[in-house]
């Protein structure tokens, strides 16, 4: 019975963990999977040694102030790991934790995969050596990776992206904007300020702010927002001073995406969400200012939505920092509300991002490619 000990730190990548632990179960019904993660991963079957919620930040600044809670998970993972003995621990992004926490496990002589590795190529690119080091096999979900980790001498297999399968809606766009008492005839804007405390405090208000702008413009616009599970209300606590109505859905963001006509995102793991349902978007971002002002030095690209890494270009409008205004938000938005070429080129430039991504069954290979570490760790244990 191999046992595979996982590592995710925050919602996007307890997704990917929790499909990943289902895959395994289908592929050998005789594995365990336990480690850190959160729903998704519990609800795959996994055994959970720690819960992420209350760790996933971003910024440098905003990571300091967890820093207890992180060492303090950090040890009753490693003690786990050397209670367990694993056949092969999976580290899922979260890389500033997730680094330190294979090296230590790795000292176990537990073999270790990096699956969807920290973006290298984006910042902070001497992060690529320590993956050389650390990690058995690499598992990316990009396609332009494997180039970029081949020329560093460090072999990556592109398994595909898990959400071109797992980004699905539940309803039709009639039934499910009817079952949120919305008019399907009228244009709808989704809102997916993130799904981490710190960048809803930064992104929520501001976006706010637009949306009387864009009612101005466009009479009949309805806004839709998609809560992330597990967020403390006191986050959304702006929604009740907002200028314009918001309705509010739980944890149904494909759907949101599915029924909206454009929406405005925190950049990360939704941009990729939205190209797959080729809903049109604005990217916005926001950190600390002392975050931004430290972390730009190390950023070696000149665009940061995933959906523009990915097309080449930018496919996207991004309003990081001080570029995200309530006016900034509100003019690109109205533009994809009312300026039918732009939309239309936009969908269709998400329509080839979906295409790049790889077809469906990327949870699988990843599950074949975590089965094939272990399995070998056990033959390797038992020719001892």
């Amino acid at each position: 019975m191999p046992t595979v000990f996982v590592s995710c730190g925050e919602p996007s990548g307890d997704l990917y963990a929790g499909a990943l632990a289902s895959q395994l179960s289908a592929l050998d019904p005789s594995v365990r999977v336990t480690g850190f993660g959160g729903e998704r991963l519990a609800a795959a079957g996994a055994s959970l040694v720690g819960d992420y919620h209350g760790l996933a930040v971003t910024g440098l600044v905003e990571a300091l102030r967890v820093l207890p809670q992180s060492f303090a998970m950090y040890r009753r993972l490693v003690r786990a790991a050397r209670e367990q003995r694993p056949d092969v621990f999976v580290a899922i992004d979260f890389p500033d934790f997730n680094f330190r926490l294979a090296a230590a496990i790795r000292r176990l002589g537990v073999p270790i995969v990096y699956y969807i590795p920290p973006q290298v190529w984006a910042w902070r690119s001497g992060r690529m050596q320590t993956l050389k080091t650390l990690a058995d096999r690499i598992l990316v979900i990009f396609p332009f990776e494997p180039d970029i980790y081949r020329e560093a001498g460090t072999p990556a297999t592109f398994v595909g992206h898990p959400l071109v399968e797992l980004a699905s809606a539940t309803a039709t766009r009639e039934e499910f904007l009817r079952a949120v008492d919305l008019d399907p005839g009228r244009p709808v804007v989704a809102l997916l300020p993130g799904s981490r405390a710190n960048e809803i405090r930064e992104i929520l208000p501001t976006v706010l702010e637009a949306l009387p702008r864009i009612s101005a413009k466009v009479p009949g616009v309805q806004f839709l927002l998609a809560r992330a599970p597990g967020l403390a209300d006191s986050l959304l606590a702006p929604l009740a001073s907002s200028a314009a109505p918001v309705t509010v859905v739980v944890g149904r963001s494909d759907d949101v995406l599915n029924s909206a006509t454009a929406v405005i995102t925190a950049s990360g793991t939704a941009t990729v969400q939205a190209a797959i349902h080729e809903c049109p978007m604005v990217i916005v971002y926001r950190v600390a200012p002392l975050s931004w002002a430290i972390g730009r030095r190390f950023v070696h690209v000149d665009t940061f939505g995933m959906v523009n890494l990915v097309a080449g270009s930018r496919v996207a409008a991004e309003l990081i920092q001080d570029g995200f205004t309530p006016d900034s938000v509100a003019a690109e938005t109205v533009r994809l509300l009312t300026d039918v070429p732009a939309r239309e080129a936009m969908i269709g430039a998400l329509r080839d991002v979906r295409a790049r991504l790889g077809g469906h069954g990327a949870s699988r290979r990843a599950a074949e490619a975590v089965l094939e570490v272990a399995y070998a760790g056990k033959k390797t244990e038992a020719g001892r």
